[in-house]
């Protein structure tokens, strides 16, 4: 048992060190693509922080590539040799997070059977990748806060202080600012991350940098799915440049896999873009600030969103000239499902 597993450890070691490996190569500063005047500014504090051991803040809605750019920080420093530990603490339970970056001793609660090594522990010479820190609890935050202060933490269970050597990078798509003044998040971990803070704009705010975005996941998926794709219509180009990505460039990694993948030519045009990006030279509005209050928040976006759908429906038809098969081919759906829809939005009259 014991040469057993002295083996798997062997193992795991090679496996990790290949991976790191293989993760520097991948993570330099040319993962993030911009050339504009905003991403110059991030590109700027990044390279200016890897040569330090500060605790870095990075904001930004989500979708805008926190994670890459702390990655970035990651591999470019002087603890590139080093582990790289993401915790995600929005999608891990309260009762189970501390557990989790900390670690627990064997019968610490009832589900302990054994002892388990902390996230913490575990990015011991390494970086800490704490995302979404705006979603932990007060109480969580103090135990943090000890850690940034005296590089010590306790497993759950045991009363012995462990000593850790890790760099915190913590990142967040809310105001924190506002969340300390609401007293939501601690004042004094609040001015402890934000040694270093980088602010990742929101797509809306650099979309020349959408075209260098495409090139660079054209390549990538042409690849991954074995695809030819060459270039981009000018049509295609300026309907990515018009939408407003409020999910950042997650979604238009998203929409461009989705082109590329059902695209039949070595051209994305108009026509491999989502439905609700290639009508949006249209006159289509949503129409919010006539809500009506007096009904449920699912039936005020019900209402809205139908009235957006009968708008796209109509739009396609009247492009078409009527012609069902057709304005079906367009929105990709069936043809019954189009005549279906058409009665349902009472289009059928305007049709006649």
């Amino acid at each position: 048992m014991v040469v057993s597993r002295a083996l798997e450890c062997n193992r795991l070691n090679c496996e990790n060190k290949l991976l790191r490996e293989e993760l520097v190569k991948n993570f330099k500063l040319k993962e993030i693509i911009g050339s504009s005047g905003k991403m110059m500014e991030v590109f700027e504090i990044i390279k200016k922080v890897t040569s330090t051991d500060v605790t870095v803040l990075i904001q930004g809605e989500s979708g805008t590539g926190k994670e890459l750019a702390a990655r970035a920080i990651h591999y470019n420093s002087g603890r590139s040799k080093g582990p790289f530990i993401k915790v995600n603490c929005a999608a891990i339970p309260e009762g189970i997070l501390e557990s989790e970056l900390f670690g627990h001793e064997k019968g610490a609660f009832t589900d302990a059977s054994s002892r388990k090594t902390g996230r913490f522990e575990a990015a011991d010479k390494g970086t800490i990748f704490l995302d979404e820190i705006g979603d932990m609890s007060l109480g969580m935050q103090a135990k943090i806060l000890r850690i940034l202060q005296e590089k010590e933490f306790e497993r759950v269970g045991s009363s012995q202080a462990i000593k850790v050597d890790a760099r915190i990078i913590a990142a967040t798509n809310k105001d924190l600012f506002r969340a300390v003044k609401e007293e939501q998040f601690r004042e004094d971990l609040f001015y402890r991350i934000n040694v270093v803070s980088i602010k990742l704009p929101p797509l809306r705010e650099k979309r020349e940098d959408i075209p260098l975005l495409f090139e660079h996941f054209m390549h990538k998926f042409n690849k991954e799915f074995n695809k030819t794709i060459e270039h981009i219509s000018l049509e295609a180009m300026e309907l990515l440049m018009k939408y407003p990505w409020p999910g950042n460039v997650r979604e238009l990694q998203n929409v461009l896999q989705r082109a590329i993948i059902l695209s039949e030519g070595k051209i994305i045009t108009n026509k491999d873009l989502p439905f609700y990006i290639q009508f949006l030279d249209s006159e289509i509005k949503l129409e919010t600030e006539s809500a009506d209050f007096s009904k449920s928040l699912i039936e005020t976006v019900k209402d809205i969103t139908d009235e957006v759908e009968r708008q796209i429906i109509f739009k396609a038809l009247k492009k078409t000239n009527w012609n069902r098969s057709e304005t079906a081919g367009i929105l990709k759906i069936s043809r019954k499902s189009l005549f279906n829809k058409m009665k349902r939005f009472n289009l059928i009259k305007e049709e006649e």
